[in-house]
């Protein structure tokens, strides 16, 4: 086809891709001697219709969008040629390789150039993802992010092509799913048919890791659907975790939207964490959920244990005798059952915290809620909820105390064990795990969730007694 003239003023110049039904070519506007991308579907043996729809919706999407980063729409028209005929896409020409073909020649990238592509293309993904109805691409990849030649301190200008796969989440929402995309970057739902704007944020993550370790992520080993790229990855930490969230299975665990994925990636992080990694200690039933913004902690009831038979057959005992007081001084003739009355209630509010502590230990459990706007700690029996304290701003959250287990005398000099406590500070305010009266009396698990909530505040673990 070199040489040949389309749409009346375009020449075909070379052939960039080719596979089934499609050709893209590059080619110069006659009328404006400049070079232009045509991107060609051919009516054949291998056309289906479903080809010709995710064209026309392609040519649609480009035609309504303004973005320096991505190509700009120009014409659309049919072809009716002796050697083609079908549809044809023109759109503007981007003198820059994929980052395929970087790959392929050998070229690296350190941590520090992978930020700055990372950073640029979600920002990109802000504006589709901002517009409406939201457009997804569906189809990131090396091969579909174009990189600019490098100047002075920076990677290079980062682009964002080919939207043959493009859906938009009303056209989702009220049309036949089509199942588009390259396997290995693509997330578990888009297998479903099902896209989000977060499907973008992984096929993201999928192509960093590309760009990190060389290798396919389809050919990296998996662990319950998740990518392992750790042990190949010349990473820090916190960049690893980053990716980390970018590739989660789970979208309720991934992150949900590109600007919290720039927020996450810019986020300064501390340097004096503890670099003790503590795992879960085996047989605990607390639940720790947790994804970039959120993290909550269930502590379950304890149930039932034979020391907490006496509380419960004392409460049943004092209750008891305080309903047969109170009903025999509510038979005393008025006014005088009213002073007998009232010397009943304190007796009632201890019988009632007795059988409250009775009740809690068997169906009551404790939680934890962290969220961007506050954190809350809650005592929850059956429909009633307790804030202890009340719930406070996490911004405001200033210090992460851990005390392990250890011995003190009394004013006769008795030695005392006191249990290992966590504690979070929010102002004035404590948020207790452990200690004399607190939900978790295990030292191994308040460890575990003292490093879980350090590594997720980015607060370092302050321990009083050992400074």
């Amino acid at each position: 086809m070199i040489g040949e003239i389309l749409g009346d003023h375009y020449e075909v110049q070379q052939l960039l891709g080719k596979k089934a039904g499609r050709r893209t070519l590059l080619a110069r506007d006659l009328k404006t001697q400049e070079l232009v991308v045509i991107k060609l579907l051919s009516f054949g043996g291998d056309f289906e219709w479903d080809s010709l729809k995710l064209f026309e919706r392609e040519a649609e999407t480009l035609k309504s969008l303004s973005h320096p980063l991505i190509p700009r729409y120009l014409d659309y028209f049919e072809v009716n040629s002796p050697t083609i005929k079908g549809f044809a896409l023109v759109q503007t020409y981007i003198p820059a390789q994929t980052l395929e073909q970087y790959l392929q020649t050998g070229r690296t990238f350190t941590e520090a150039e992978i930020k700055l592509i990372a950073k640029a293309v979600l920002e990109i993904l802000i504006y589709l993802h901002g517009l409406y109805p939201p457009v997804i691409h569906r189809d990131i990849k090396p091969s579909n992010i174009l990189l600019g030649e490098c100047s002075g301190n920076t990677v290079g200008q980062v682009y964002l092509v080919d939207f043959g796969s493009v859906q938009t989440v009303l056209a989702t929402e009220s049309g036949t799913k089509t199942v588009v995309g390259t396997y290995g970057y693509m997330p578990q739902e888009q297998f479903g048919g099902r896209t989000v704007p977060a499907s973008d944020i992984y096929s993201l993550g999928a192509t960093l890791i590309y760009l990190v370790t060389g290798t396919y992520p389809a050919d990296l080993p998996q662990k319950d659907f998740r990518i392992q790229f750790e042990q190949v990855a010349n990473l820090s930490p916190t960049f690893s975790n980053w990716l980390k969230w970018m590739i989660e299975p789970s979208l309720e665990r991934r992150f949900s939207s590109a600007a919290g994925a720039i927020t996450a990636l810019e986020k300064p992080q501390p340097t004096n964490l503890p670099t003790l990694i503590v795992g879960k200690p085996d047989g605990s039933k607390i639940q720790l959920t947790k994804n970039w913004d959120s993290l909550e902690i269930i502590v379950p009831p304890d149930g039932f244990h034979p020391s907490i038979l006496s509380t419960g057959l004392f409460a049943i005992v004092w209750n008891s005798f305080i309903l047969f007081w109170t009903i025999g001084a509510l038979s005393v003739p008025f006014p005088v059952n009213i002073p007998f009355t009232l010397f009943s209630l304190p007796f009632w509010g201890a019988g009632f915290m007795m059988m409250y502590k009775f009740l809690f230990h068997l169906f009551g459990r404790t939680c934890l809620r962290l969220n961007p706007e506050q954190i809350t700690l809650t005592w929850e029996l059956f429909a009633w909820k307790f804030y202890r304290p009340r719930a406070s701003p996490r911004q405001s959250i200033t210090k992460l105390v851990y005390i392990p287990k250890h011995f003190t005398k009394d004013s006769e000099g008795t030695r005392i064990a006191v249990p290992a406590q966590l504690d979070i500070w929010v102002g004035v305010k404590k948020y207790q795990f452990g200690g004399i009266g607190g939900a978790i009396k295990s030292e191994a698990e308040l460890e575990w969730l003292a490093h879980e909530l350090s590594d997720w505040l980015g607060l370092p673990i302050t321990n009083p007694i050992r400074s």
